[in-house]
């Protein structure tokens, strides 16, 4: 059997095809992703004003599935997509556009000859707790038999492990925690997969994907330089020395997570110079992150509460490509935080026209930003989630885990499609032939 996601993500939106042997459905382990398609352009969230021009975008990639899923199966494979924090985004700026958006969307995937099953903007609590289904699914930890049970059952350590996502426009953090707390209800989630409770904790946070981290950035640094009305360049430590770049004022200040910051500039430009410092740099991502009040035992941070971390992180989505191009991803014991920082320090210190040269088949606009990226990904879990020298090892950026990519799509299907029961299946009697062979172990160790 097959089953279709679509990731609409603030960047770009990507097609997921699934597939699971029919008579297995509730089993753990079974459902692999066979495909995944890019699709062309922007976010979904990027047509608000071709709104129509939205669905049509996907067109290639639904006849790319229709390729790969065999015809006969076309009206039974559901087809669902989930729009993420650029459409969030989009329905708090402008509600019309997105609602059109949505529209043009499903009917595209209704005109598609699959099942279609819903397309809509997923909440940022939804996209973190299927961002951990994904994971400890993909990972094995959900159903236990046998002998790994009784060794799960002997484990004192997290049975589970955290997620830590990514995107352009939100990021978002969820574990198991050690102990149970009645701290920030709306922080917590209740599971019950495969006859166990399990009781997480998630949190979003909308405008701290990279994307718009980088336009928080901006928007700040440009208020607290403007104390002439000449000045419309900017120095920014975060980008490379010899890199430049124009930026339209109204653009940086449109959307709602820097619209609160805007006021009046006398120019409609701005002029980014480059500096390449990443001390400099790491100083001013640290300031998107509000320390100074937490109502709660622990916080992350803008009075968020955080309970204390536990067990092991798979970081996916733009913590693993950021970190992946940066070469932090690739040995077998995680890179220690001084040398992750290290290395970060020594990339942005390279001027532009040598990072240029060296990296010629990556676009100009991601090859500009992995200096502020990677600085960003320490300051969100360094000083953002207060991961430290001792525990940073505990992080592990994933791409894949076997041949399904880390992301919140595969635990959305699982979840929707009921494929991870409530109750654990009840064990099949033996068979005849393990019956027969039981006996004969029995009577050979009696004589």
């Amino acid at each position: 059997q097959y089953g279709i996601v679509l990731d609409a993500g603030s960047s770009h939106t990507n097609l997921y095809v699934y597939e699971w042997p029919a008579e297995k459905e509730n089993d753990t382990g079974v459902v692999q992703q066979v495909e995944v398609c890019k699709v062309e352009g922007p976010g979904i969230s990027g047509y608000s004003h071709a709104t129509e021009k939205a669905g049509p975008s996907l067109a290639q990639c639904l006849r790319q599935a229709e390729e790969i899923i065999p015809s006969q199966q076309h009206q039974e494979t559901p087809v669902y997509l989930g729009a993420t924090a650029g459409m969030r985004l989009l329905s708090l700026e402008n509600k019309s556009a997105a609602e059109k958006v949505l529209s043009s969307v499903e009917k595209t995937l209704r005109s598609a000859p699959f099942n279609f099953q819903g397309a809509r903007i997923i909440s940022g609590q939804e996209e973190g707790a299927y961002g951990w289904i994904t994971i400890n699914y993909l990972l094995g930890n959900f159903k236990q038999s046998g002998w790994r049970k009784l060794l799960h059952s002997l484990k004192s350590l997290s049975e589970t492990s955290g997620a830590l996502d990514l995107g352009g426009a939100s990021t978002q953090i969820t574990f198991v925690p050690n102990e149970l707390s009645s701290e920030s209800p709306e922080n917590l989630l209740y599971f019950r997969l495969y006859g166990k409770d399990y009781q997480v904790y998630t949190h979003s946070f909308l405008c701290y994907g990279k994307d718009q981290a980088l336009q928080q950035k901006l928007a700040r640094d440009l208020q607290a330089s403007t104390s002439t009305v000449e000045i419309s360049s900017l120095l920014d430590p975060c980008f490379h020395q010899g890199y430049q770049r124009t930026i339209n004022i109204s653009d940086l200040f449109r959307n709602p997570c820097t619209s609160a910051k805007t006021k009046q500039f006398p120019f409609s430009q701005l002029y980014i110079q480059g500096e390449g410092d990443y001390q400099k740099c790491r100083r001013n991502v640290q300031e998107l992150f509000n320390k100074t009040n937490c109502p709660y035992s622990s916080c992350s941070f803008n009075g968020i509460y955080l309970p204390p971390l536990q067990g092991d992180f798979g970081a996916f989505s733009a913590f693993y490509f950021v970190m992946n191009f940066l070469n932090l991803t690739s040995e077998q014991r995680p890179v220690a935080l001084d040398k992750a920082a290290s290395a970060i320090e020594s990339f942005c210190a390279r001027p532009w026209h040598e990072v240029k040269s060296a990296y010629q088949q990556i676009k100009e606009k991601y090859l500009s930003e992995y200096c502020f990226s990677g600085a960003y990904i320490l300051s969100l879990l360094e000083n953002g989630y207060e991961f430290t020298e001792e525990n940073w090892q505990s992080i592990h950026f994933l791409g894949k885990i076997g041949s399904s990519d880390a992301g919140w799509t595969l635990g959305y299907m699982l979840n929707l499609t009921n494929m991870i029961p409530a109750e654990e299946p009840p064990v099949p009697p033996l068979s005849y032939g393990s019956y027969v062979g039981l006996m004969v172990l029995c009577s050979l160790v009696l004589v």
